[in-house]
């Protein structure tokens, strides 16, 4: 990722408004380039002067809806031509030898759009975190960004044989832990990974997940104790019914 891909990923991230994929290649882009944290500082910045003073109340019912709905009806040509010049003089038909729009810039006008919409909601008093719930992010990418927030953040990455990587992610303040996976494999119909926390002797089952592309972002179910290990192991569709590992565990993270 290129400096740019990362100035557009964190118009996003200030407005948590990055899906689990792009969240997760944003939070690798930060930890590869620290020297790019000054961008991400200055975004939060502005997003939280946006809301600042603002009670968050309960949103009109439908708005989500009725905003997801509007930006799947606009047209892309219409999207290129709000980013022009005023005359139009800016507008060039294919024929002219310009490029269309790269995912980049679309994404570049979406985070615009999307602070925008920020800035509309917060006027007619509908806050920021108000508007946060309503993008409905992923339980285990908002456990994520408070274990990295918390001043006792700590995380411990495997390699595993075939090249794959698990970091897990955990904070004794918050009383939780996430698992970040990249190149795990994808497991056979009617199995799944599943979660355990191993407690001395004891594994506490503590959820399933599924990777997409060998990534998944995965919230594990129940408080994280001081030196539990966070442990995998494929099992049957839906977890282990007796609540007990069947098989040898794919992925052993100690924490302590």
């Amino acid at each position: 990722m290129n400096e740019k891909d990362f100035t557009e990923l964190a118009a996003g991230a200030a407005l948590h408004a990055l899906s689990a994929d792009d969240e997760r290649r944003y939070r690798r882009a930060l930890a590869e380039h620290p020297e790019w944290a000054a961008q991400d500082d200055a975004d939060a910045d502005t997003a939280a002067l946006l809301a600042d003073g603002v009670a968050p109340v309960a949103p009109p019912a439908g708005i989500r809806a009725s905003l997801l709905a509007q930006i799947a009806q606009t047209p892309q040509g219409a999207a290129s031509a709000s980013a022009s010049e005023p005359d139009g003089s800016a507008d060039e038909s294919p024929a002219s030898g310009a490029a269309s729009p790269g995912p980049a810039r679309r994404w570049t006008r979406l985070a615009f759009a999307l602070a925008a919409c920020l800035a509309l909601l917060v006027g007619v008093g509908i806050g920021a975190v108000a508007l946060n719930d309503q993008l409905n992010r992923p339980a285990s990418v908002v456990a994520l960004q408070e274990i990295e927030s918390a001043g006792d953040a700590q995380k411990a990455t495997v390699e595993l044989d075939d090249g794959a990587t698990a970091t897990a992610h955990w904070s004794g303040s918050v009383g939780k832990a996430v698992l970040v996976t990249d190149g795990l494999p994808e497991v056979a119909d009617g199995k799944t990974y599943e979660l355990w926390f191993v407690r001395g002797e004891d594994p506490i089952a503590a959820g399933v997940f599924d990777v997409d592309g060998g990534e998944a972002t995965a919230l594990l179910e129940g408080e994280m104790q001081a030196g539990d290990a966070i442990a995998v192991t494929v099992e049957q569709e839906g977890g282990s019914p007796s609540g007990l590992p069947t098989t040898d565990p794919v992925i052993v993270i100690p924490t302590a």
